[in-house]
């Protein structure tokens, strides 16, 4: 999909704007992470933290774990006070933000032990103001709709932010430009203990009718495993992205296009695992882009059935639980294309259009990261410390052949961007609809 060369960097320029004497007292400091859970990290993901995010194993725990606090206060204050709650992040430096629109609510988030913002508006505010530019630009023309790139919220200095193409018709809507640059990663190495069992972040091959040894390259596609899930029944499932779908066409569509573990000396002789049964994307569906893929017996038998993400050099994470996406927090991305890369969540909510084969267009909402996301990766799974956090839709460097070039190309506008969509709105949008009760394989995080 197609992803704007520059989502609003707010975190990376929040250092100046978090020095302005706004912050109140830090949140409170019982501890977050046990020492048993730092030592059991995998030593190449501990070197992908400090490479990528310059961080000891400790502190990315930490943040982590910070930031799923940060979501279920902001949420409580989303409800309970929505004309003055104005957003949350984590700071640069590690702190618990909370933006308000009143001194009185200032007061009370101070009290609770979270650092306070004075914002102008509200959320609420900003989101109605989202949907009526998304409606204005949903009724353009389509050559002309199609020169926005997306809209999104930048919390940290409250405005709502659109990001038009930078061509004739682009700069004929007259709408500013507000984005400044990302965080530029690089993506790891290879080496290092293997589990030869697929797991999230592993490649799968699908086609729209099963596969043969006659079956035209071009019409095999590739995605990324994202989390493994397991309905109340106790059958197998694995949770990727709607556009994966052969059968997908933007709406919300029963499929049984058959999904294969590739076999990578003749790929007509792969392995079928499962099967998608459901895939949708766009606005009908809430603005995810998601699918549900039924595994079969050699799915599981293969190892599908387990809580696991592949890590940086081929090593393995174990998923712990599930967590929402906040500005700031640590992300970690597995993907087949691109391996192991990490960042930071850049936004909470970022509206995308998706461009399809059938010439539409669906809109996406997700959040965005700083990982490095490459064509393939579609599907793959999105940790923020061992929780499983969202799915890989788009990027802006799908079409690169590595991260190394993509960060070379697109330094100057602002370094690679990806969109992920929420895990746990999939899971609560494919319970609805299919009544399945998924839920995410996850191992208790240990004591």
């Amino acid at each position: 999909m197609r992803l704007p060369l520059a989502l609003r960097a707010a975190i990376l320029a929040s250092a100046t704007f978090l020095t302005a004497g706004a912050l109140a007292q830090a949140a409170p400091r019982e501890p977050l992470v046990t020492e048993k859970q730092v030592t059991q990290l995998p030593a190449e993901l501990v070197e992908a933290i400090a490479r990528d995010l310059k961080m000891t194993p400790q502190q990315y725990l930490e943040r982590a774990e910070l930031a799923q606090r940060l979501g279920s206060y902001a949420d409580e204050l989303r409800e309970s006070e929505p004309e003055t709650f104005a957003g949350s992040w984590i700071a640069t430096d590690g702190r618990p933000i909370v933006a308000v629109t009143t001194t009185e609510a200032a007061q009370r988030v101070s009290a609770a032990g979270y650092g306070t913002h004075m914002a102008a508006v509200s959320e609420r505010q900003l989101e109605t103001a989202r949907g009526q530019l998304n409606q204005w630009i949903g009724a353009l023309p389509k050559d002309v709709s199609s020169q926005v790139n997306s809209t999104s919220i930048d919390v940290l200095n409250n405005q709502v932010v659109i990001d038009v193409v930078n061509s004739p018709v682009g700069r004929a809507l007259n709408l500013p430009t507000l984005l400044a640059q990302l965080k530029v990663i690089v993506s790891p190495g290879g080496g290092g203990p293997v589990d030869p069992r697929p797991q999230g972040g592993d490649t799968y091959v699908t086609t729209a009718t099963p596969l043969s040894p006659e079956t035209p390259a071009e019409t095999i596609g590739l995605c990324s495993f994202g989390f493994n899930a397991v309905g109340a029944d106790g059958d197998a499932y694995n949770l990727s992205a709607g556009h994966c779908d052969p059968a997908q066409d933007g709406a919300g569509v029963p499929s049984d296009s058959p999904v294969y573990l590739p076999n990578p000396v003749d790929i007509g002789r792969s392995t079928q695992i499962g099967a998608f049964e459901h895939s949708e994307m766009g606005e009908d569906a809430g603005g995810l882009d998601y699918s549900v893929i039924r595994l079969n017996k050699a799915g599981v038998d293969a190892g599908l059935d387990q809580p696991t993400v592949r890590g940086a050099n081929g090593t393995t994470v174990t998923v712990t639980g599930t967590a929402r996406p906040v500005v700031g927090a640590p992300i970690c991305k597995s993907g087949q294309t691109s391996a192991f890369t990490c960042g930071v969540v850049l936004a909470d909510a970022v509206d995308v259009p998706l461009d399809m084969a059938n010439g539409t267009t669906r809109l996406v909402r997700g959040f965005a990261g700083s990982t490095c996301t490459l064509s393939g990766d579609s599907g793959g799974a999105i940790l923020t410390g061992t929780r499983a956090l969202g799915i890989s839709s788009g990027s802006n460097a799908s079409g690169a052949p590595n991260c190394n070039e993509a960060n070379m190309v697109l330094a100057l506008d602002g370094g690679t961007a990806s969109i992920g969509i929420p895990v746990e709105s999939i899971v609560d949008r494919a319970n609805a609809t299919l009544g399945h009760d998924l839920r995410v394989r996850t191992q208790a995080a240990p004591a």
